[in-house]
């Protein structure tokens, strides 16, 4: 059987969930599949950016990450979101990304397909949680299989939260005991995927 292929696709503003979805990526990596790391499109106006030096620098240093297409989206076998929480709902540019997609989900490109998420918030109760809901609703409509961390690892004990990996920012930068989360949940997607893989060729 071909190896499993993943797509992490992501928004971040200054960084936080830049760091979760390297640690998916790596933990995709490390399970066996073929892994896509893709940003979506920034689309805050230059000088919103600009107004924070940690965002415009965060912007710098992911000049090299290459942007999200649909072919990615065609590609991956599972695809794993990050986001950071805005109100309670996943940023604008990633819902962006996500509109645009209406062509594949109405040929049924999208359905099939195992999705899991990630978040970011700048506080413990910033709505994470309704964050990765939200996110679902929308996996929901393209007849994906959802596939969360759950508490399936000991370390889901530790980051506690078995929607989605997720990280309060106003602490600083994700501890290990996150990034180690992240992993887990995508090594968990490779493994459900593969599964499924491995079931529709039988």
């Amino acid at each position: 059987m071909e190896p499993v292929k993943v797509a992490v696709i992501y928004y971040s503003a200054t960084g936080n969930v830049h760091a979760l979805a390297q640690a998916a990526a790596e933990g995709a990596e490390k399970a066996g599949a073929h892994v896509r790391l893709r940003k979506v499109a920034e689309t805050a106006p230059p000088e919103a950016v600009g107004s924070r030096p940690e965002w415009a620098a965060h912007v710098r240093n992911t000049a090299d990450v290459a942007e999200a297409g649909h072919d990615d989206l065609e590609w991956a076998d599972a695809v794993l979101f990050g986001t950071p929480t805005r109100f309670g709902n996943p940023a604008g540019q990633l819902r962006a990304f996500i509109e645009t997609t209406g062509p594949l989900w109405y040929h049924g490109k999208l359905a099939d397909k195992v999705y899991s998420a990630f978040t970011a918030s700048n506080t413990a109760h910033g709505g994470q949680e309704s964050t990765l809901l939200a996110l679902s609703n929308t996996f929901y409509h393209w007849g994906g299989i959802i596939v969360p961390p759950g508490y399936t690892d000991p370390v889901q004990l530790q980051s506690g939260n078995p929607y989605g990996t997720s990280h309060v920012a106003g602490g600083g930068a994700p501890s290990e005991t996150t990034l180690e989360a992240a992993r887990h949940q995508a090594r968990r997607v490779v493994a459900i995927t593969a599964a499924l893989k491995a079931g529709r060729a039988a």
